[in-house]
């Protein structure tokens, strides 16, 4: 399975991109290339080869939920370069 360079120029037109002429001939050479190699790959026997959907068999690497004391107030609104009463103090960002 090879790709066109009109082919090229279509993907590149839904893509909203403009190259110059070197840039479509060297794409579609690297497309073509790309697309050999999975042709090559779909050679492999993979009968007996499950599916991954992660490379580590990790389910759930959450920790549990703890109840811990908070960051005292003031503490945390030491470094603040605004505040407002207990609270940071920001600009306004919707009119």
């Amino acid at each position: 399975m090879a790709i066109s360079l009109e082919e090229v120029k279509h993907l590149a037109r839904l893509a909203k991109l403009e190259f110059s002429d070197p840039e479509y001939q060297q794409f579609t050479e690297e497309m073509n290339r790309i697309l050999a190699y999975v042709e090559k790959l779909r050679e492999l026997d993979t009968s007996d080869v499950e599916p991954l959907s992660h490379t580590t068999p990790l389910s759930n690497v959450m920790r549990e939920d703890e109840v811990k004391p908070s960051l005292p107030v003031e503490e945390a609104l030491r470094n603040a370069p605004d505040r407002k009463g207990n609270f940071f103090k920001v600009p306004k960002v919707i009119k």
